[in-house]
């Protein structure tokens, strides 16, 4: 393997999906705003507790689209093109099945739920089931555009897939604005409008990967062993996205039950803010993705570590680097973006970003996870882990808890689940977990209390709201770079910025 080569590329790839997620983030939590202000408070709450599946399963589709791409990264580690199409015409396959299964019980458990358990007001029943059935199809049409995704991620066209998603979030804040202006139902025009935004994307993904990727022409064939591999995978790998999803759009479910639609408008706006910050680390890992399957396949076990370990690190810097403000100054930041701000969205937010931080060490291993194929175990013990944050949030809230207690059980279950991880990898692929715990854990542990200092001490001493957002801002990202790159990088890492840096400065100044 070429790594010069490979290292320029996700350089080059990272810094297009950066692009990407700043356009995307700004874009969508302004949209966040507008919908908000255009459906109301309640009106939103009921749209994120029915809807909000399908804004989970938009990061929840990356993690599906990972499964086939390491199948199709794997042949190409391999160098054999042959079996592409085989890998797509499968694929195709499978989520046509999975997308069948979706629907059967949505329609059914799914329209059931909604009808007799919720905690809707009954004059708004008739759109909440508007609601319902245009976010199945929006489901249903996201899941049959996995293998497309996958394509394009495998064969590291990251500047479409910026481009596509640039395109999304423009139509979406189109939508926002469209729903004040026509004389009809808000909340149904907003799911109609919504589920087209999700077909145009399929047939965007679907014509660009025909057109760029010859392996993407899908044709009824039939491979029954491939089938039973990508199948097992694809199975195996559902249990996981589904204890994902229960854990997130299931918690919604249950603060609707005891605390009704108000506090779903809290938990909306709480995965908005999680979700655009967990795009900072999906998309450095999106870049990074294909090259730990590659090397795995071409066991180049030297290398994988390195991309593991670096991988863990720069995405924790990352995700810290933007959270620490934002815990900081949520109150304030949540007051400037939203007009109104729901009770428990302070809280809320605050709980959502560090679940966010302590998760962002864990891409690079579910990643080399799915770069080995052998997820049979690894989705029983983590999916088991995972899913344990409904039926504890149950126990706990039936015990008269606060609704936050929710996020606070994510909080250990998310330092469980990287446990977990790092000691499956360990047996799979000898990965040493005293080494990950010295160079990535303590590491990050110690540049997160050396940063918190500066900004803290800013934020005590200045009262006016401003100004101690602006300085408590700047002085979090300079606390962070200055801690990052003295703290938390190697010699070889500080020379070689040092160095690329010197190489900018001189070409600008020749």
């Amino acid at each position: 393997m070429d790594k010069t080569n490979s290292s320029k590329r996700i350089a080059k790839n990272s810094m297009m999906l950066y692009i990407r997620m700043i356009f995307t983030m700004a874009v969508s939590l302004y949209t966040s705003r507008i919908v908000l202000n255009v459906l109301g408070v309640s009106e939103f709450g009921i749209y994120n507790v029915i809807g909000g599946v399908v804004m989970m399963f938009s990061s929840i589709n990356t993690t599906m689209a990972t499964a086939v791409q390491r199948f199709m990264n794997f042949e190409m580690g391999k160098k054999n093109i042959k079996g592409l199409n085989d890998i797509f015409n499968t694929s195709v396959i499978i989520h046509f099945f999975i997308a069948a299964i979706a629907f059967v019980l949505l329609e059914t458990i799914g329209v059931w739920f909604l009808n007799t358990q919720m905690n809707i007001d009954p004059t708004r029943m008739e759109a909440a089931n508007w609601v319902l059935q245009f976010s199945i199809l929006a489901f249903i049409v996201t899941i049959l555009s996995v293998p497309y995704d996958a394509v394009i991620i495998a064969n590291e066209h990251m500047q479409a897939f910026a481009i596509i998603s640039i395109v999304e979030v423009s139509l979406k804040l189109f939508i926002a604005f469209s729903v004040a202006w026509f004389d009809f139902d808000k909340l149904k025009l907003y799911a109609v409008l919504t589920f087209g935004v999700s077909l145009i994307l399929r047939i965007i993904y679907g014509t660009y990967s025909k057109k760029h990727f010859p392996e993407a022409k899908f044709k009824w064939e039939w491979h029954k062993n491939l089938f039973k591999k990508m199948l097992s995978f694809a199975g195996w790998n559902l249990i996981g996205v589904s204890s994902t999803l229960i854990r997130t759009q299931g918690i919604n479910v249950i603060l609707n039950l005891f605390f009704g639609t108000l506090i779903n408008a809290a938990m909306g706006i709480t995965n908005q803010v999680k979700q655009a910050v967990d795009n900072f680390t999906n998309n450095f890992l999106m870049a990074l993705n294909p090259q730990i399957t590659k090397s795995y396949a071409s066991n180049d076990f030297e290398y994988l570590f390195k991309l593991i370990f670096n991988g863990s690190k720069y995405a924790f810097y990352l995700v810290f680097l933007i959270t620490l403000p934002l815990l900081i100054e949520t109150e304030y930041i949540l007051q400037l973006w939203l007009k109104h701000v729901p009770d428990y969205t302070v809280i809320f937010v605050r709980l959502a970003l560090i679940v966010s931080i302590i998760e962002s060490l864990s891409k690079t291993l579910i990643q080399t996870m799915f770069a080995t194929g052998k997820i049979k175990k690894y989705q029983i013990f983590v999916g088991s882990v995972t899913i344990l944050n409904l039926p504890l949030s149950i126990l706990f809230l039936y015990m008269g808890f606060e609704p936050q207690i929710t996020l606070i059980i994510g909080i250990t279950i998310a330092i469980f689940a990287l446990i977990v991880r790092l000691n499956l990898l360990k047996t799979m692929v000898n990965l040493s977990i005293s080494k990950y715990v010295n160079e990535v854990i303590l590491i990050v542990i110690l540049v997160s209390l050396l940063s918190l200092i500066l900004p803290l001490t800013v934020g005590y001493f200045i009262q006016t709201e401003l100004l101690k957002f602006i300085l408590v801002s700047i002085t979090s990202i300079i606390s962070v770079f200055f801690t990052v790159y003295f703290v938390g990088l190697t010699k070889y890492e500080r020379d070689f910025i040092a160095g690329k840096l010197k190489n900018i400065i001189s070409l600008k100044f020749k």
